[in-house]
């Protein structure tokens, strides 16, 4: 089943540095603003949701969770890259599959 989650945060762009400073080196600031457009409310009661701690993001698909990390040395040091691969990361842990097509952000669960 695929669910489209919506469009990619556009504003999240502006975030991206140098426009915004950012020590961390891998756009927290970027990853933060992108993230929370992450969301879906299933009718039985799941949901889709994505949390990010430190470089660790977590993702929630219905009752299953899977955690990514944001590896700035395997992926980087484009922040949009280490984002989505991140994503990716953590979708697969949660049984599922992240792909972005068409500037539209969707989780297919296997």
């Amino acid at each position: 089943m695929k669910i489209e989650l919506g469009k990619e945060n556009a504003a999240a762009e502006d975030k991206i540095p140098p426009s915004t400073p950012d020590g961390s080196k891998i756009g927290i600031n970027y990853a933060d603003a992108y993230i929370k457009d992450i969301k879906h409310k299933f009718d039985d009661g799941g949901k889709i949701m994505c949390k990010r701690r430190g470089l660790k993001l977590t993702l929630t698909v219905k009752d299953k969770k899977g955690e990514g990390i944001m590896r700035r040395f395997d992926h980087g040091p484009d922040v949009k890259t280490i984002l989505q691969e991140a994503l990716k990361e953590a979708a697969n842990n949660a049984d599922s599959t992240f792909s972005v097509e068409d500037g539209v952000m969707s989780i297919e669960i296997n």
